[in-house]
């Protein structure tokens, strides 16, 4: 009889599978191992001579290589007052989401937030993405945060010092986050672990991003000219450029939707400035690798 399960822990040829509220101990088939099984796949587990065996290697949905993990549902992109929140950050990884099929959601930790930022994040991001204001102090709307992460496999993200860990100890209800584990890192350092993992608890499951060490714009997998279809804030209104292959960029006024909304401040100037940037980044990296 075979069960189905996901690995969770990778240590040299050991897997740790979780299937049923439980955690087991498992060896892959020798035709496995060349194929390679990453933490976050799903798999077929079979007992023999008291020994779990791999047996299957589902379809994944996406697969990472740094961090080295398939099947990441959920990005959880936490901001806060302190720091003040990096919105070319909080732009690049909701394209590395979309670049890999996951789906962003941006947690606004600490609800201390200035009026005008609080309303800011709603202007820019709140047609598009799911937005959930917490307090990792007080537990205001963890609720909403649990529901949202249910059955799903996600992934922390964020400036240092947001609140990631206590927010991650909160939902696992254990001290398992520590500086350098479980959150994704912007900037450059040495991470602290030495395998990927996710954690489990109550249906929810975190994965140990630990590994993504740096978010460079140069690294996404995406072509200067299809950055406008990862902004589901343009698509919307994209049919309205008089071209359909507006990049909206060099695009006169009068030609580009896009331009004009944000023109007339019905979409944000500053979103679209750093839109810019990325647009500019990716066509020179373009340029160098294609001649």
């Amino acid at each position: 009889m075979e069960l189905k399960g996901r690995v969770v822990k990778k240590l040299a040829d050991d897997f740790w599978v979780h299937v049923n509220n439980d955690t087991i101990k498992c060896k892959p088939r020798g035709t496995l191992k060349s194929s390679g099984i990453y933490v976050g796949d799903i798999v077929d587990v079979s007992l023999q001579n008291n020994l779990y065996i791999i047996e299957n290697l589902h379809k994944r949905t996406n697969i990472l290589i740094r961090p080295p993990i398939a099947n990441l549902q959920q990005l959880i992109i936490v901001i806060s007052s302190v720091p003040k929140p990096d919105y070319m950050i909080v732009d690049k990884l909701i394209l590395f989401a979309y670049s890999h099929g996951i789906t962003p959601i941006i947690v606004v930790n600490k609800q201390d937030l200035s009026e005008s930022e609080n309303q800011y994040i709603n202007f820019a991001y709140g047609k598009f993405i799911k937005i959930i204001c917490v307090s990792a102090k007080t537990g205001q709307n963890f609720y909403e945060l649990k529901n949202t992460l249910k059955n799903k496999v996600s992934a922390f993200a964020g400036q240092s010092a947001v609140g990631k860990s206590a927010l991650i100890n909160m939902l696992l209800e254990k001290e398992t986050a520590v500086e350098g584990e479980l959150s994704v890192k912007i900037m450059r350092g040495k991470n602290t672990t030495r395998h990927s993992e996710i954690y489990c608890h109550d249906d929810i499951m975190i994965a140990d991003t630990s590994g993504f060490t740096s978010l460079d714009e140069r690294l996404l997998p995406i072509a200067y000219y299809e950055l406008p279809y990862y902004y589901p804030d343009y698509n919307e209104y994209k049919s309205e450029c008089k071209y359909s292959s507006c990049m909206h960029f060099n695009e006169p006024l009068q030609d580009c939707k896009i331009k004009q909304l944000v023109n007339d401040n019905k979409l944000d100037k500053f979103r679209y400035e750093r839109y810019k940037k990325i647009y500019k980044i990716l066509e020179e990296k373009w340029v160098r690798t294609h001649g």
